[in-house]
C-alpha cells in the first residue's frame, strides 16, 4: 500500500457529513504493517474511525459488542480463519458489508468467503487508492440498501 498523500477523500467526507457521524470500520488482519497503513488512512480523515482485530475470533467478539459500518477481513489468520469469521459475523449482522483483503488465499477459499457473504475482494499488496475507493463504493451500496429497507 502506498502513502495517503494525494488521496481524494471528498466523497467519503461528504457521505460522513450527510449522516452526521464518521463511518466505523473494523480492520481484521494479523499483519501489523497492513493494520498500520489502515490506521494512517484514518488519521488523514475524520470521516472514518478504525478499530483493529488481529484474528477472526477477536473480530467476531468486536462485531458482537460494537456497531460497525464495514469490516475488512484477511482470510488466512491464526485463532479463527477469515471464512469462519465472515460466516459468524453474517449470522449476527447480515447487512454488515465485509471486504476481503488477502494476499495468498486459494481460489477455493476466496469463493467460499463470497458464498458466505463477503461483499468484495482485494488482493494484497493493495494500493491505498484502490482500498479507499472500494470502501467508498461498498459504503455507498450499504447505505442505498439501508435506505430502501
Amino acid at each position: 500500500m502506498n502513502s495517503v498523500k494525494n488521496l481524494d477523500l471528498t466523497k467519503i467526507e461528504t457521505m460522513s457529513q450527510q449522516r452526521g457521524k464518521p463511518f466505523r470500520i473494523l480492520v481484521v488482519d494479523d499483519e501489523p504493517r497492513v493494520r498500520d497503513v489502515f490506521k494512517e488512512f484514518c488519521e488523514v480523515t475524520r470521516s472514518v474511525e478504525v478499530d483493529i482485530a488481529v484474528n477472526g475470533l477477536e473480530a467476531v467478539e468486536k462485531v458482537q459488542g460494537g456497531d460497525y459500518d464495514l469490516v475488512t477481513m484477511d482470510l488466512i489468520m491464526p485463532e479463527m480463519a477469515g471464512v469462519e469469521a465472515v460466516s459468524r459475523i453474517k449470522e449476527m449482522r447480515p447487512y454488515l458489508p465485509i471486504i476481503i483483503v488477502t494476499g495468498n488465499a486459494t481460489e477455493k477459499l476466496v469463493n467460499e468467503a463470497g458464498v458466505r457473504g463477503a461483499a468484495s475482494l482485494l488482493y494484497k499488496p493493495v494500493m491505498l487508492k484502490d482500498f479507499v475507493n472500494e470502501i467508498i463504493v461498498t459504503l455507498e451500496k450499504s447505505q442505498d440498501r439501508r435506505s430502501r429497507a
